[in-house]
């Protein structure tokens, strides 16, 4: 969807992200957004509002007693805008819309905003993991407020985790959905993704290939559409695609308690390589190398998505099955075991790891093969398939 003609009311907290605030602010304006900045006194100390005016083409609000005006600059930007942004969104900013301050003009007009609000969160990683930005990110979810982000990796303070904002290009792709009413519009569509992994001792354990890549791409493409989306991952190195929820967890056990706990759902795609087995009782030490080899005993994992579409509130439930050898018997098999209504099949050596993949689709009305193409452009075409069902 394009941003031509969309009135952004772009929103600059405190924080070193500001500067990438002002690359933002160029891509929007690029897109043929029409973008008016509104910074707080805190932006100010890092980034100054020439820039911004520059980069807008327009004069840049600072204070609620601006003279221009009427002096209701936080009740007219808002009824004019598709779309109020703030990027950075800083712990303290965060606060303040949870709690409903209106202290400056920015958090005012977020208030008083007749559009809907989108935040990309910017602080340290111990910022982002303490218990009150945690509980102001659930009311904020509460409240509708869409979350860009943020994304794991280097801050500015040294340390490296969560807590990074968005870069600026991730942003301007995460807004699209929030413009338009997609095919899946109004859904929540829980999504697990990447292999699991199953500890032998605190050193070694049990894994697979999966890359996690469709499962993200699947995320992406469902939000794209309009859905609410939650993503639960096991370990990647992938980047959480914009406005979607992530849950990170690593064994097969903690993936099923996290989808549990994030249902109901109108759509669950089981995309995670789940691990079939788990060692019994997983060593407290690292096991010693002896000449004598090494006895594990398995057991069996959890079926996560069977124990889904069991449930008398299931939602619509997709499977994924990654076969090496006569694809069309053993993933047909598969759905009706599990009375699945779409099973989603793939040859595991072209597809584990891999930037594309060939896909077969099936269900009740037999087999839809999707040609070898890019992850994202499957998992859109997935997408509008599952959409053809539910509507």
């Amino acid at each position: 969807m394009s941003l031509a003609d969309k009135k952004i009311v772009l929103g600059v907290t405190g924080g070193i992200a500001a500067y990438k605030a002002a690359e933002l602010c160029r891509l929007l304006v690029k897109a043929g957004a029409d973008v008016k900045v509104v910074m707080t006194d805190a932006a100010q100390r890092f980034v100054t509002p020439l820039t911004f005016q520059a980069l807008s083409g327009k004069p840049v609000l600072t204070a609620m007693w601006d003279a221009a005006g009427d002096g209701m600059a936080h009740i007219h930007l808002s009824r004019d805008a598709d779309l109020v942004l703030v990027a950075p969104a800083s712990a303290d900013f965060l606060a303040k819309l949870a709690h409903g301050r209106a202290d400056d003009l920015l958090s005012t007009l977020c208030l008083a905003r007749a559009c809907r609000l989108a935040v990309a969160p910017a602080m340290n990683r111990e910022m982002w993991a303490a218990a009150p930005t945690r509980r102001n990110l659930d009311q904020l979810r509460a409240d509708g407020v869409c979350l860009l982000g943020p994304e794991a990796g280097e801050q500015a303070c040294g340390e490296t985790g969560p807590g990074r904002m968005l870069e600026p290009v991730d942003i301007v792709a995460g807004l699209s959905p929030l413009f338009t009413t997609g095919v899946l519009a109004g859904r929540r569509v829980l999504i697990t993704g990447g292999p699991t992994y199953e500890a032998i001792d605190p050193v070694r354990g049990l894994t697979n290939r999966s890359s996690g890549k469709m499962g993200y791409a699947l995320a992406r493409a469902a939000h794209e559409a309009g859905a609410e989306v939650c993503l639960v991952s096991g370990p990647t190195c992938l980047t959480t695609p914009a406005g979607v929820r992530r849950v990170d967890v690593q064994s097969a056990t903690e993936m099923r308690e996290a989808v549990l706990r994030e249902l109901p759902a109108n759509v669950f795609i089981a995309v995670a390589a789940v691990a079939d087995y788990r060692v019994e009782a997983a060593a407290p030490q690292k096991i010693k190398k002896s000449g004598g080899g090494l006895t594990l005993t398995l057991v069996a994992n959890p079926d996560i998505l069977a124990e889904v579409a069991a449930r008398p509130d299931a939602p619509f439930c997709v499977g994924f099955a990654a076969e090496t050898e006569r694809l069309a018997e053993h993933a047909e098999a598969k759905r009706r075991q599990k009375k699945l209504p779409l099973l989603v099949g793939n040859l595991a050596p072209d597809t584990l790891g891999a930037d594309a993949a060939e896909l077969v689709l099936f269900d009740d009305d037999g087999a839809h093969r999707l040609p070898r193409a890019d992850k994202l452009e499957q998992a859109r075409a997935l997408i509008r398939h599952i959409a053809s069902h539910l509507n």
